[in-house]
């Protein structure tokens, strides 16, 4: 089946959504367990449970979802297109409730949290999956490929941009009327957007377990969740390590911002990388940049603000491609596995599973360990601070180290593994 060339114009209209989904991803994960910390004072072990509950059971849907998407994207994109703005306004009405809750007292708030939690995790399983199949339905060579999931990942790093700096700058209130707008404007260019092709008879439904008959995909889905782990774990303490570790708290928005603005610029480079050396090696460069960056934080002191934007600097360009190529090599799986244009959203489910069991491991045990371990937010002692930073810096350093042995053993030694 011949596909159609995605232009960086149809591309755009299609990521476009990724940039408003961006303000319930990382942004969400790096501020929440802070907010509610700091603001309310709930205790970090039990937060800390609360969220590895909340994104397990997230996680656990998220294969029926891409069930449901793959029928959607199979009789049409409108049709697929309209689910996707039901699951929208879910996703919406949960982020306000999440962050203005209306009650007051440790458990009244657990329990809002809570409920708000998996309003928000539910509508955005529906519609980050429907949108990453749509893409992948789109399909191409290498390069395409990398061209659409970069144009997604980029303008949802504008967008995790904006929900860093925002809440800082203008409050919480307008971030979230801000939400509001660009996701009817993403929805809208979603709809001006290339349209996927429609399934050329009805197929039966897709067996959840078809995804692991791929060798390809085992492999891929094992370097992705221990680089995801490695990536989630300083995600979820940044805050506390600039606060607290570095005595920084004014330049919380500079960090952050510095952090997701490389990210977002070094996806051009990335792509000339992919185009010279193909996706895994670009991949396994950026682990290399994120280890070099982490065990650079190790070593700052408090009020080290320069050491630590290029930190940021560094370890956003990583970021860059860990968003840019994984998608990308997904979409290559599916395409040399067979199942292209009727099982995508099966295999995004299941990526969309690790990715939550990512971020539900990294808040579960590393929030935990730090109360553990004597840590609490605004502690100043030097054995928890201690504590803190090898959390922070140490653990990701190794967890990064062990995701590129294994791409590099699981997928580059095979070259194009089936």
């Amino acid at each position: 089946m011949s596909v159609a060339r995605i232009g960086s114009v149809a591309a755009a209209r299609y990521g476009a959504l990724g940039l408003p989904l961006a303000f319930v991803a990382l942004p969400l994960y790096v501020m929440l367990p802070n907010h509610y910390a700091t603001q309310f004072g709930v205790p970090l072990a039990a937060l800390g449970l609360l969220l590895l509950a909340a994104r397990l059971f997230d996680a656990l849907v998220d294969p029926w979802i891409g069930r449901l998407a793959d029928a959607a994207l199979g009789r049409s994109s409108r049709r697929a297109w309209w689910l996707a703005a039901g699951a929208s306004a879910a996703l919406l009405v949960g982020f306000v409730l999440l962050f203005f809750p209306q009650v007051r007292g440790t458990e009244e708030l657990l329990l809002w949290c809570g409920a708000a939690l998996l309003l928000t995790y539910l509508g955005y399983s529906v519609v980050s999956v429907i949108h990453q199949a749509w893409g992948a339905r789109l399909g191409g060579d290498e390069l395409q490929r990398a061209r659409v999931v970069s144009w997604r990942e980029g303008l949802a790093l504008v967008g995790v941009l904006l929900a860093s700096v925002l809440p800082s700058l203008a409050g919480l209130a307008f971030t979230s009327a801000s939400l509001i707008v660009l996701t009817l404007i993403g929805l809208w260019l979603l709809r001006l957007g290339p349209a996927t092709q429609a399934a050329m008879h009805e197929t039966p439904p897709i067996s959840l377990a078809l995804p692991f008959r791929s060798v390809a995909f085992r492999r891929l889905l094992a370097v992705y969740l221990c680089n995801g782990i490695a990536s989630a774990v300083p995600a979820t303490l940044v805050l506390f390590f600039v606060r607290d570790r570095l005595q920084l708290p004014q330049d919380e928005a500079l960090f952050l911002g510095s952090y997701f603005a490389a990210a977002a610029l070094s996806i051009a480079l990335w792509l000339r990388c992919i185009r010279a050396i193909g996706l895994a090696r670009s991949w396994l460069l950026a682990m290399g940049l994120a280890v070099l960056s982490f065990g650079w934080a190790l070593a700052l002191e408090g009020g080290d603000r320069l050491g630590f934007l290029g930190v940021c600097i560094a370890s956003g360009a990583a970021l860059g491609a860990d968003l840019a190529v994984p998608g990308a090599m997904l979409a290559g799986v599916i395409q040399t596995a067979g199942h292209a244009r009727r099982a995508e959203g099966a295999y995004f489910g299941w990526w969309n599973f690790a990715t939550k069991l990512n971020l539900a491991l990294a808040a579960g045990l590393a929030l935990p360990a730090l109360q553990w371990l004597g840590y609490a937010p605004g502690e100043q002692d030097a054995a928890a601070l201690s504590a803190l930073s090898l959390v922070y810096c140490a653990l990701p350093c190794a967890l990064k180290l062990l995701a590129a042995g294994l791409l590099y053993g699981l997928w580059i030694r095979n070259e194009t593994p089936r």
